[in-house]
């Protein structure tokens, strides 16, 4: 396996090309896990850099970026800019001493639209090391208003009567909730993403912070409540349609069907631009609202002119209005620059305002933990979805991996509201 896992490792960078910083000097090279329609939008935002500059840019989009990425440093030929898909992911190459600070980059300017939120999050160990090309917000539940006329967008249910709403759709032809475990190449995170929403809004963000920088057990009252409480939706008979076997991607479009499948959604903002009538109400929270949010990271790997340059334009409200534009609702800025209208419909326009608004918002917990970790996370998810009998058990070997990994590579990130 790990031989195969190396081959295709090198069969990529074949294929990259000038992925390393070479090239002719004129040029900037950038990499990310955007393939396909995304690599496609993306490319529109690298198409305005050169259309106002002249400058070139090469970009390449792989799947295995971490990979990919990891062997370039080693060999000294990184990229010019990268884009990693976590805070995780960029800080493991900030402490290899691989990415460059931002201070002295991206103007003032730019930094006055951007969100002052996401100007604290962009932060690694108190310096800026990265621009958020594109964000997502989750601690969402998405509904069609024609078929779940009891939930309303302007009122957050509380949990007790998201159970008792629950109760009712699941006698109402179909599944209470759509649900999806499966991704490739890891399974598994949705389920961490309820988890993680569980712990935000029972406990705090004092403690979902605390416990994203390993300083809370996994055996802690607060956290395994957090999984039992995801036990009453996802393991009731009747309640969830899909589930293990399901592609996380595929689990909502039953919500669209006539009669629908299911009813109820937890899943982020990309949601918004899969069609039809939805709106949705956040999740329930027993606390001050907290919003969980991710985002693709650029880090700035050389210190090439025009690589600067490019990490000052992606900064700017003309870059950051891009691919939300083309995206029909789906892909959000941090700026606050960006107009609203770009986003086409209300629902969208209340994401975008959220994310740029005032409510705390934190790093998913999984993006922040060491990859050790969150993929421990990912594999504990399944596993409590087939045998949950074994919660103690499981609860244990998560906690057993948390305190294996070095105190340096937690990540401690404060909610930024």
């Amino acid at each position: 396996m790990r031989a195969a896992a190396l081959a295709v490792v090198a069969a990529l960078l074949t294929g990259a090309g000038a992925c390393g910083a070479g090239g002719d000097g004129e040029s900037v090279t950038v990499l990310a896990s955007w393939t396909g329609g995304e690599a496609t939008a993306f490319r529109e935002v690298l198409d305005r850099f050169t259309a106002r500059t002249g400058i070139r840019v090469d970009y390449q989009g792989t799947r295995a970026l971490n990979q990919v990425l990891t062997t370039e440093v080693q060999k000294g030929t990184p990229p010019d800019i990268a884009v990693l898909p976590s805070p995780g992911d960029l800080a493991s190459f900030v402490r290899r001493g691989a990415v460059r600070p931002l201070g002295d980059v991206i103007d003032a300017g730019a930094e006055q639209t951007h969100s002052p939120q996401w100007l604290r999050l962009e932060q690694i160990e108190n310096a800026r090391y990265a621009v958020a090309v594109k964000t997502s917000l989750k601690s969402l539940i998405w509904y069609d208003p024609r078929r779940v006329p009891d939930l309303s967008g302007d009122t957050p249910p509380t949990w007790d009567e998201l159970i008792r709403l629950s109760d009712r759709l699941s006698t109402a032809g179909g599944a209470a909730w759509c649900m999806g475990m499966g991704s490739t190449p890891v399974s598994g995170w949705p389920g961490t993403d309820w988890i993680e929403d569980l712990v935000l809004h029972r406990a705090g963000t004092a403690v979902y912070q605390r416990w994203t920088a390993g300083q809370v057990a996994w055996t802690a009252p607060e956290i395994r409540r957090a999984w039992t409480a995801w036990g009453e939706v996802a393991l009731r008979p009747g309640y969830v349609r899909g589930l293990l076997f399901t592609d996380f991607g595929d689990a909502g479009r039953a919500m669209h069907t006539d009669p629908p499948g299911c009813f109820l959604h937890h899943q982020a903002s990309f949601v918004a631009g899969d069609g039809g009538d939805l709106d949705f109400v956040p999740f329930p929270s027993s606390g001050p609202r907290a919003w969980e949010v991710s985002a693709d990271l650029a880090g700035l790997f050389t210190d090439k002119p025009q690589a600067r340059e490019l990490m000052r334009f992606l900064a700017t409200d003309e870059a950051q209005s891009i691919w939300p534009a083309v995206s029909h609702g789906s892909v959000f800025s941090a700026n606050r620059g960006v107009d609203p209208a770009i986003y086409g419909n209300a629902v969208s326009r209340r994401i975008a305002q959220t994310l740029t608004g005032t409510a705390a918002l934190c790093f998913d917990a999984s993006d922040l933990m060491p990859s050790a970790m969150t993929n421990a996370f990912y594999r504990a998810v399944l596993e409590y979805l087939q045998s949950p009998d074994r919660l103690d058990q499981i609860l244990g070997r998560l906690d057993q991996v948390r305190t294996a990994v070095p105190a340096a590579d937690w990540l401690d990130v404060p909610c930024g509201g």
